[in-house]
């Protein structure tokens, strides 16, 4: 597999095929795995290369990040799916509902009532990942494993279109108990969509059912 240095075309296709090789010893198809692009802190002329490539499905941490660069991108490619991956204050909600298809971290009552508030203002209704703690670590967002029926029930409630659930496992440890945990929950609440696996955990997370990865590191090499 080419290294991060390689040209962005090459890591791009060692990439997907990874995730097609993966998903064929799981038993899946590789179209049944998405590869988000993350694009966090990644200028607008690094990502060009990729969308010339043809990758249309890219990931953001930050509102106010995504608006500075991403309305000229999707100028030029109108087709690109947005996903917003970082965790979202309450008070961006009516912005991230305007910007992004596709939102992965809802994690907690207050930004549902915003999300349910603003998708109702503006009669857009992106995909909603509820986030889990998986690993129960409070530094991280998330919400926790014994709360999440409340949570899933509040936010259909409040009409958000909730396709799956969204976890990172704690660094450092592997993660396959993670993944299989949070897409047991998936089962259990009757979800087939599931957001995990990054750069370094991507393959695993295809094996035990991810449907959605983000990759950022792989395909544009270490952050500064």
């Amino acid at each position: 597999m080419p290294g991060t240095e390689a040209p962005p075309r090459e890591r791009l296709a060692a990439v997907r095929d990874t995730i097609a090789h993966t998903a064929k010893i799981a038993g899946r198809p590789a179209d049944a795995v998405t590869l988000i692009a993350i694009s966090k802190t990644v200028p607008a002329e690094r990502i060009e290369p990729l969308l010339e490539a043809g990758q249309r499905v890219f990931g953001e941490n930050r509102v106010q990040e995504a608006q500075g660069k991403w309305p000229a991108l999707r100028d030029r490619y109108p087709d690109v799916v947005l996903h917003l991956v970082g965790q979202l204050q309450s008070n961006k909600a009516a912005e991230a509902v305007a910007l992004f298809d596709a939102i992965h971290s809802v994690d907690r009552s207050s930004l549902v009532q915003s999300l349910g508030k603003a998708m109702s203002a503006s009669g857009k209704r992106p995909d909603c990942f509820v986030q889990v703690n998986i690993g129960e670590e409070e530094q991280k967002g998330g919400v926790a494993i014994t709360e999440l029926p409340a949570l899933l029930a509040e936010a259909r409630e409040a009409g958000l279109p909730v396709v799956g659930l969204m976890a990172v496992p704690p660094a450092d440890v592997e993660p396959a108990p993670y993944f299989a945990l949070l897409a047991k929950l998936a089962r259990d609440h009757g979800f087939t969509r599931l957001s995990m696996g990054m750069s370094g955990d991507y393959e695993t997370a295809v094996l035990l059912g991810s449907t959605e990865v983000r990759v950022g590191t792989a395909l544009f090499g270490a952050r500064v």
